[in-house]
């Protein structure tokens, strides 16, 4: 079999929430830039990121990502930083706004769908989603099947 190539995106893709859309449905994605400490981006650079569980929320007009785990960077001896601290957002004025009104709403939440590097610096997409009830996550699944097994189909026609 061979080797899938990796795409320009591919590699500079460092961490993926790919149970975030299983578990909610996106409305919106917005890119943010995260403030990090030098040991943390190079926990980043060497894909040692976690955020799976994480969030964010607007406290104080501030945008924080939360319980975003990076792991202390090998070389980093006493510089290094604290995995799970909280880490501050870097968003336009009008987008948090946007956001602080998005989040009002009940049900509406801000989580981290994808972290990756843009012209060096680490970025982190945003999706204001809403959380799906079990039966919406067995309908996708259901879905999911049937367009798989049409496509298999039409693909032994061909």
């Amino acid at each position: 079999m061979a080797k899938k190539k990796r795409t320009q995106n591919d590699k500079n893709l460092m961490a993926q929430n790919r149970k975030a859309r299983h578990d909610y449905r996106v409305l919106q994605t917005y890119e943010a830039g995260i403030a990090l400490t030098g040991t943390e981006i190079k926990s980043i650079r060497a894909r040692r990121i976690n955020i799976k569980d994480g969030f964010a929320q607007i406290r104080d007009g501030q945008p924080t990502l939360m319980n975003v785990h990076i792991s202390e960077y090998a070389q980093g001896n006493q510089f290094n930083h604290d995995p799970l601290r909280n880490r501050k957002l870097l968003l336009h004025k009008q987008e948090i706004k946007r956001l602080a009104r998005e989040t009002d709403k009940k049900g509406i939440t801000l989580i981290p769908l994808k972290v990756y590097l843009k012209k060096g610096f680490a970025k982190v997409l945003l999706g204001v989603a809403e959380g799906k009830r079990d039966y919406d996550k067995r309908e996708t699944i259901k879905r999911r099947d049937q367009e798989r097994e049409i496509s298999r189909v039409l693909k032994k026609r061909r």
